[in-house]
């Protein structure tokens, strides 16, 4: 029996014949042995067949679809070409040795070519990788290395790709720089308190908030100019038009020095700076409010989107936060304290960042060791199901958050909580009643589409029918009026006509009830005539 070879190599397919397989005996020891020798290799397989890719996006189609493990058209083409057909009602006396099971599977059965892929045929797969330069011939040196590296880059580049809207890095460098502009803001917030101090001193106990203290800073300037008329803009800053008095009240007696104008304009200068980076601050924090709701929308809406972010850039990535296990979620962000309690044989900590999250805060502090376990262990299969999970829903998230609630309530009050099981059945049926609705919503859009589309047309026919009345001659219009009062009079006199039937037709129809009212009772009277009778 036959045996050929498929290999697939960065420059095209290759089919070999095995021959002389029956005096090896198909003994692996013995052809691991000769793969290396050529001489000996090159006596027992002989190339049959090549099929050249014909260019590099090709040859990147034709390793996925065999990574895949699937054939494709141009491989079937050459298969059939290049082996014996394959007699239906009769056994092939050939079989095909492939490297991968799954694309040997496919090909029996789109081809009925028999396949097989065993220790045997992957070491003699073995040794024609390691010849393969010598059995193809006007190969130049190089070549077959430059398409291999090629076809290396592109795969891997390939398979490396993520989706665009769910790239956990975007999250990692936001929540980054979420933290320092936090740190920025505020002590640049307490520079311009410092500075703006020295002019106008008492307006730091009427303003707390530093956003509103660096508007008014810029808004006020120099404090003897401030009077009445600035009223108004003072409560459009503040919100608040008691405060707004209190300001212009203590501006009239503060004891601040006087500041020159070109310290005025630096402080002015400096004030707005710090206005900018608060606001965009404000636009950062959104952003990485609708990268959560991408990437991890149920540990967001579990735990909250800064913690869950800050959980994520301690991990690395979302996938090595998925890995990781619930015991060490918890104490993600206290590794200095662990490691301390390691070397001094203390107590282990017992929350890392997850401290933040306001469950944490809202439970007793002999439960909080409690929650921060629960919690930790919740967030990890919220974690799991964002990362490995193709469709992106709270549901899940949500239900979760449900759970820590009644664990809260349960450690506080005794409430008993639900079983995992229920809630994660209740999340199931939420996130498929979720997708019919988003199916129900696409099909009636496409319905009203349609709708639109068709009184469109029917207005575009009575637009044309318009036109062409227009075109019509002055008699014709003459005719179509005289017509239209007869069917006018007709339907008048119709009516009337109407009227006297309808009023015929319901004495008729009275008969008629009276009629057939009238036959059973003389039915049961014959009936009673011929029971006597029958006595």
């Amino acid at each position: 029996m036959a045996l050929y070879l498929l290999y697939e190599s960065a420059s095209g397919y290759g089919l070999f014949l095995a021959h002389g397989i029956d005096e090896i005996g198909q003994n692996t020891e013995a052809v691991r042995n000769s793969v290396v020798d050529l001489n000996r290799f090159g006596k027992v397989v002989r190339i049959a067949a090549f099929n050249p890719f014909e260019s590099a996006l090709d040859a990147l189609n034709q390793c996925n679809a065999v990574s895949e493990g699937q054939m494709t058209e141009e491989l079937r083409n050459f298969l059939e070409l290049s082996l014996p057909k394959v007699k239906e009602g009769k056994k092939p006396k050939f079989s095909l040795g492939v490297a991968d099971p799954k694309i040997g599977s496919h090909i029996h059965e789109e081809t009925k070519i028999p396949c097989q892929s065993n220790e045997f045929v992957l070491e003699l797969i073995r040794g024609i990788r390691l010849h393969f330069d010598r059995f193809i011939e006007n190969l130049k040196p190089g070549d077959l290395e430059k398409a291999q590296l090629g076809l290396g880059h592109s795969y891997s580049r390939a398979k490396v790709k993520f989706n665009v809207n769910r790239v956990d890095n975007m999250v990692i460098q936001a929540i980054f720089l979420l933290d320092t502009l936090d740190k920025d803001v505020n002590s640049f917030s307490m520079r311009v308190r410092e500075w703006y101090s020295w002019h106008f001193p008492e307006l730091v106990k009427i303003v707390n908030d530093n956003y509103l203290y660096a508007k008014l800073a810029k808004f006020i300037e120099d404090k003897s100019e401030l009077s009445e008329d600035k009223l108004s803009g003072l409560v459009d800053i503040l919100g608040d038009e008691d405060k707004a008095k209190e300001v212009v009240e203590a501006a009239k007696a503060s004891m601040g020095q006087d500041l020159s104008p070109v310290d005025l304009i630096n402080v002015k200068m400096f004030a707005q700076r710090v206005m900018e980076l608060a606001e965009y601050r404000k636009k950062l924090y959104d952003y990485l409010v609708a990268k959560m709701g991408d990437i991890a929308p149920n540990l967001a809406a579990l735990i909250g989107e800064v913690v869950g972010a800050r959980l994520i850039s301690h991990a690395g990535s979302l996938t090595n936060l998925a890995k990781c296990p619930s015991s060490t979620l918890q104490i993600l962000g206290a590794e200095k304290a662990l490691f301390r309690a390691l070397k001094t044989k203390g107590n282990t900590p017992k929350y890392g960042l997850i401290f933040h999250s306001s469950f944490i805060g809202r439970a007793s502090a002999k439960n909080k060791g409690r929650m921060a376990r629960y919690l930790a262990n919740k967030c990890s299969i919220a974690s799991r199901i964002d990362c490995f999970s193709e469709k992106s829903s709270t549901s899940f998230g949500d239900k979760l958050r449900e759970q820590v609630e009644e664990r809260l309530d349960f450690y506080d009050k005794g409430v008993a909580p639900r079983k995992n099981i229920d809630v994660m059945k209740a999340a199931m049926e939420n996130d498929s009643n979720q997708d019919t609705e988003m199916e129900v919503e696409n099909i009636s859009s496409k319905k009203s589409k349609k709708k639109k589309s068709k009184d469109n047309e029917a207005s575009d026919d009575g637009d044309k029918e318009n036109t062409a009345a227009n075109g019509e001659s002055k008699s014709e219009k003459k005719k179509k009026k005289r017509s239209l009062e007869e069917r006018l009079e007709s339907n008048e006199n119709g009516k009337e006509n109407g009227e006297e039937t309808e009023k015929k037709k319901k004495k008729k129809k009275s008969k008629v009830v009276e009629v057939v009212d009238a036959p059973p009772a003389v039915s049961e009277g014959k009936k009673k005539k011929k029971k006597s009778s029958v006595e």
